[in-house]
């Protein structure tokens, strides 16, 4: 099996390459809000609300967005989202425009393009596994992280230049259509059968949430680990600009090409990881790659130039795509395919709740002196890495939790199958 044999299957290259802009999108809408926010209304913590709000919403409604994707099917609600995304960006573009735009009128913006993230967000990993043959899943999910960190040095790279070209409004508006051409591709899979559930949409999203939280203790461990983890990235998500406007005496194409260097680097790390089998060896490679994302921004709190910041991110996006490439399998190992679309919802929006609440409180942090809120931020990720042996238990490799197993059989429907998922989807 190599990585030819993933744009074999009739579906990937589509689903790919539109997952592929839809990402990019989201991380020059990210970057974007941040130096809007920063250059109109000069204030970081309004900054860390703003990114707060762009997430938070999405992620509480997590397990009724996963009940929807395993009821309703994922193609049409992932279009969904990224058509959300590209009227609000647009609204927010155009009331700045029209000179209408204060805070209080664009935080409920960002928080309504927020509530349908968890659909794409968790729907597009969501069909992978339904998708691809199990043999490929590691190279399959080797080059989703490549995907990913290809995204985050484009997105960012792109949100920066084109805001310090011509403001951050065109930024806006090119996100926005970028949103839409994901859309219109996407919109074009074949959709994988969905099951006709009988139980309301609250109860199989709450069903959802007890099968992460209480059922699955791999996926409780993950969720704890890595929504830690990500509060030292949410923390570094307004930081970062903050340092290199402030410190570094920089500008919006800087902070763009620092995250560019972060998320290439990413790039030949996860598909070598993607070329080694992961299974068995998951937690060794998470708890090495945390380890050393945690050291490296511990030394952007007395980095003092940009050559020094670059090699920083450089190394924290070297250790980022093993990191990933292990959680996802780790991920899908340990879930059984009748719950992908509910525990991967919930599973992923446990995991995003960190970046939020760390932008959010980097604000107030941030007034205490950048050296405090990279120390704070390298904390989180450390702890992180601390955790994940006393919470993600050992199991044997390609099983799933007992008790989540006989759980899936009780409700799983008789009409859904893994293959007949992979049928439809092909």
């Amino acid at each position: 099996m190599t990585y030819r044999d993933l744009f074999r299957i009739p579906s990937f290259p589509r689903l790919a390459t539109g997952v592929l802009l839809a990402r990019t999108a989201s991380q020059m809408m990210l970057l974007t809000l941040v130096l809007f926010v920063l250059q109109r209304f000069h204030s970081p913590s309004l900054a860390g609300i703003t990114v707060f709000l762009s997430i938070a919403p999405g992620v509480a409604l997590s397990p009724i967005a996963g009940a929807l994707l395993d009821r309703h099917g994922r193609v049409r609600l992932i279009t969904l989202d990224y058509l959300v995304g590209t009227v609000t960006l647009a609204l927010i573009a155009g009331l700045d425009f029209g000179g209408q735009l204060t805070p209080w009128v664009l935080l409920p913006i960002v928080a309504v393009s927020s509530l349908t993230y968890s659909l794409s967000n968790s729907g597009a990993r969501s069909l992978i596994p339904l998708i691809v043959p199990k043999p490929l899943w590691d190279r399959a999910n080797a080059l989703d992280s490549i995907a990913y960190a290809l995204t985050m040095g484009v997105g960012p790279a792109s949100a920066g230049a084109l805001t310090a070209w011509a403001g951050p409004r065109l930024a806006l508006i090119v996100t926005a259509a970028v949103f839409l051409l994901a859309a219109a591709l996407i919109i074009r899979l074949p959709e994988p059968i969905a099951a006709n559930r009988s139980r309301a949409v609250l109860a199989e999203a709450w069903a959802g949430l007890t099968y992460v939280l209480i059922r699955n203790p791999a996926l409780r461990g993950i969720a704890l680990v890595v929504s830690i983890m990500n509060l030292g990235y949410g923390v570094l998500l307004v930081a970062l600009p903050v340092m290199v406007l402030q410190r570094l005496h920089g500008g919006p194409a800087l902070v763009g090409t620092l995250w560019a260097v972060f998320g290439l680097a990413s790039i030949p790390s996860a598909l070598v990881a993607g070329r080694i089998s992961s299974e068995g060896r998951e937690r060794l490679v998470m708890v090495f790659c945390d380890v050393v994302a945690g050291l490296g921004v511990a030394v952007l709190a007395f980095a003092g130039n940009v050559w020094l910041v670059a090699a920083v991110m450089l190394i924290a996006g070297l250790s980022n795509g093993p990191f990933d490439v292990s959680m996802f399998s780790m991920r899908q190992r340990r879930t059984d395919p009748a719950w992908y679309g509910r525990a991967f919802a919930v599973s992923m929006g446990l995991n995003w709740a960190g970046q939020p609440i760390g932008s959010a409180i980097s604000g107030p942090v941030i007034h205490l002196g950048l050296t405090v809120t990279f120390l704070v931020a390298a904390a989180f990720m450390l702890v992180a890495a601390g955790l994940v042996r006393w919470v993600i238990p050992v199991e044997p490799a390609g099983t799933i939790p007992t008790e989540s197993a006989r759980q899936s059989r009780r409700d799983r429907p008789v009409e859904e199958s893994p293959s007949s998922a992979e049928q439809g989807a092909g």
